[in-house]
């Protein structure tokens, strides 16, 4: 297997890798690799030395002119969402169904359509509605009475 080959599969290989990663710095890694193994197979260099000189110089020069607009092709926006409030804060005074009775505080609630964990102080009952006062990640705390605003 020839040089130019090894550089060229070695590129092909760090330019699949960016599909795993999302760092999108592989891909100008393997795009200097690529550049390497071409220049080297169509004998416009010899030494290793320039080779490596190349690859680093293709690399780099992508890196710093290209990846700021290319990350940016990457990246998504989320529209209609309260950006005031984190996640875990907007279903706080929200509706639930209970779905299991609460046993020493401890009970099944459903809310937009999800199963959680849910805490009240009240003797709730499958079936009832309840109020969301608290949100501690994976578990709801939750109340009979509906919250003021």
């Amino acid at each position: 297997m020839s040089v130019a080959l090894i550089w060229i599969l070695v590129g092909i290989v760090l330019i699949l890798s960016e599909l795993m990663l999302t760092s999108v710095i592989a891909v100008f890694l393997g795009i200097g690799a690529i550049v390497t193994g071409l220049l080297l197979h169509w004998g416009w260099i010899e030494q290793t030395s320039i080779q490596f000189a190349v690859f680093g110089g293709v690399s780099l020069a992508l890196l710093l002119l290209a990846r700021g607009r290319i990350k940016r092709w990457f990246q998504g926006y989320t529209a209609d969402e309260d950006e005031a409030k984190p996640n875990f804060q907007r279903d706080i005074g929200a509706r639930v169904r209970v779905i299991r009775d609460f046993n020493h505080g401890a009970g099944r609630v459903t809310l937009n359509g999800v199963q959680w964990d849910a805490f009240s102080d009240d003797e709730l009952k499958a079936g009832e509605t309840a109020w969301v006062i608290a949100n501690e990640g994976i578990q709801l705390t939750v109340t009979r009475h509906k919250p003021k605003q």
